[in-house]
Order: structure tokens, then sequence, then C-alpha cells
């Protein structure tokens, strides 16, 4: 060793939380457990390094087997000199701390999403830490093999569960007040997204609400929508279950209208179609959101249409694009990078959404949503169900 490489400060990393709901630290490790844990990067000779895991000792067996480390311990194995807090997080943090200074680390690497607990134990241990911005979410974008493999098999549930939702309405009775019915009870919103809970629930996925929305209601794009569904009004469905093995999610929307469609929901279906194929033609690795974004803007102006929030006392009648074309998912389901304005350069790996659409303000709105796979070409659809607005 020469003196420079001698002098050289130690610079360690650290990641902690609860992986079970913290992604980053989960996709570091690819391990999910439900309490505090620590992971930490420790400089070694020349390039190499030592990935260590702390977490609770009654996880140690099946963490060895299965988490992203060499070297798995419990706080115990780094108690300092002082002992061990009886509280599980504050415990782990004084490990975790110990273990780095056993390893003469004094300086550490930190993401975004580690506990202030965390950073003030390190700091009093003597050990100071820097916040690195990108840490966490430039690894996450990137999408490995087994990553894109779990996207695309949440994917395949969430098509199954809006095929389902698509066909029971499309396929409803229709009282004379234009009410939908399903097994002689009125169809609403509620009814709904309780039978994509339950049939996401069978196959081991954990859903947060599903946006129903119908008629005006479908106008503000995040209304989760509530009351009976009517013929000849577009619903809109947004489906993003969450799988309970892989902590992977999906994400599609559709829109389906019951009965006839009306002309001006047509030629809305017909706008929004275009400029998701304007988007999606225009993806690939090197190009950036804003870029993708720009494109879906004005497709939408060429068929007509506005973008942006409708201004302060906007007529019924008006329809514009308010939000982004896309966001990132994995982990989580929204997460980087956003096609959007601003949006940053696309890299090969990974994964976002593509779901422009148009809302109406006495109407309601159309929206249809893919996910894709940015490659260095192109991208690649994970989706196969169709467009349209007819689904019987």
């Amino acid at each position: 060793m020469n003196d420079s490489t001698r002098n050289k400060p130690r610079v360690g990393l650290m990641m902690a939380g609860i992986p079970a709901r913290n992604a980053t630290l989960y996709h570091k490790i690819r391990f999910a457990v439900g309490d505090p844990a620590a992971y930490l990067e420790l400089p070694g000779d020349g390039d190499s390094i030592r990935r260590v895991l702390i977490l609770r000792d009654i996880e140690i067996g099946r963490a060895r087997q299965h988490a992203r480390a060499d070297l798995v311990a419990c706080p115990a194995d780094f108690a300092p000199a002082e002992g061990l807090s009886g509280d599980r997080e504050t415990a782990t943090a004084q490990a975790a701390a110990e273990c780095l200074r056993r390893g003469g680390v004094r300086q550490v690497r930190a993401d975004r999403s580690l506990p202030l607990l965390f950073a003030d134990i390190l700091r009093r241990a003597g050990i100071a830490v820097h916040y690195d911005p990108e840490l966490g979410v430039a690894d996450r974008r990137t999408k490995d093999e087994e990553e894109i493999a779990w996207i695309r098999q949440a994917q395949a549930a969430t098509e199954g569960a809006m095929e389902m939702a698509c066909r029971l309405i499309a396929r409803a009775g229709v009282r004379d007040d234009g009410v939908l019915v399903h097994s002689g009870e009125v169809l609403t919103a509620e009814r709904v997204r309780a039978m994509i809970d339950h049939w996401l629930l069978d196959r081991g996925y954990a859903n947060p609400p599903a946006i129903v929305a119908a008629g005006p209601q479908g106008a503000d794009c995040h209304n989760l929508g509530a009351g009976a569904l009517r013929t000849g009004e577009p619903v809109i469905i947004d489906i993003f279950p969450r799988n309970r093995a892989t902590l992977y999610n999906g994400d599609c929307t559709r829109t389906v209208v019951h009965g006839a469609i009306p002309e001006a929901l047509a030629a809305m279906h017909a706008a929004v179609r275009k400029a998701k194929a304007a988007a999606e033609a225009l993806i690939r690795a090197g190009i950036t959101g804003e870029e993708v974004h720009k494109a879906t803007i004005s497709s939408v102006e060429q068929s007509g249409y506005a973008a942006g929030l409708p201004p302060h006392g906007a007529p019924g009648s008006f329809c514009s694009l308010p939000h982004g074309t896309g966001h990132g998912v994995g982990l989580d389901v929204h997460e980087p990078p956003l096609l959007d304005l601003h949006g940053p350069e696309l890299i090969a790996g990974d994964v976002v959404s593509v779901e422009p659409g148009l809302y109406r303000l006495d109407l309601g709105g159309i929206r249809i949503e893919d996910l894709v796979v940015v490659t260095p070409g192109g991208c690649e659809n994970l989706n196969t169900l169709p467009e349209g607005l007819d689904w019987r």
C-alpha cells in the first residue's frame, strides 16, 4: 500500500430503515423484513467493498439465504462499549455506527431516505454523513432482468383485473333511467372497486383504491369515483396493485363506455390514442422525458384540444390534457423519471407509464395507460389489452 492509498479517506455507504417499506433499501438487498435494518458498504483494499447487513437476530437465517450481502449480522454482533438501547431502531443504528468505526470508516454517503435517527447516532460517533441525491435513484431506474420479469408479472395481473372490470361494466344491465345494474343491484363505482380488490387479493396483490370514475367525476383525473354508473358515460378505470411477494407494481388505465358512444367521446378517444402512439414512437434511451411530453402536447393540440389545467371559470365544454405523459414504475407506483416538462434523459432499463388523457368538465375523461421498458432503440410495451371504449 503506497502513501496516497494509506492516507485516502475511507468513505463508506449506508442505507437504513424498514426494508418492507423503504424501497431503496429493499432494492439494494432484495430482502423484505418488517423490522429496522442497516446496509453498509465498507471499503477494502483497492476497489473492493464489503457489504454488511445488520438486522434483528431472528431474521438472520433467512437473510443469509436471500439477502444480497457478504455479512449478515445482528446488533449484538456490533454492540458499542456503552451497550445497546432497548429500542430496536436505536440499537440497529448504534450497531451500524460501531461496525463502521471498527472498519476505520469516518465518512459515509447516504441517500434521501436515511432516517434522521441513524444520521444523528453516526454523527455522535464521529462519523460524517454526506447526502448523495443520486444514490438509490439511478440504480432503481435501470431495471435488471429480474425486476422487469416481476413488473411484467404485475402488469399481467393488473390487466386481468382491468379486463374483468371493463367487461363487467360493458355487459351490465340498464334500468329505464340509464343506471347500470349487475346481479339485480345497482352497479356503483364502489362495487366495481371492491370486485377489483377481491380479484387481485386472490392472486397475491395488495391494491390501493382503484380509480373507477364515471361521467363528470372523471374530469378530475385523480377522483376515485363514487355512486351509480350510467349508460353512455365514460368510466375511467386506473388500477395500480403491488405484488405482495416481489413488492413490484403494475399500473394500467382503460376507459369503458356502456352502450352507445357519444360522438364527442369518440373524438376525444381518437385524440388520446394518437397522442399515446406519438409518445411511444419517440421513447428510447437518450431522449428526454420533456421531449416525450412535448410530443404528446403537440399531438393533442393538432387534434384540436388544449394542454394545461382548466382556467378559472372555464365552460363545461372545456377539454384539455392537464397532466404529464407518464412516470417511472417499479417498487413505487410513482418514481423517477417523469415524462413531463423538465423530465430527465431516459436510460435503458427505465420502466415508464405512457398515459395521456383528455378531460372535459361536463362529460368526463378519457385516459389510456400502458407500461413500456425503455431500450437503446425504442421501447417494449408490456401491455396486451385493447384500447377501445367498447368492451362488450
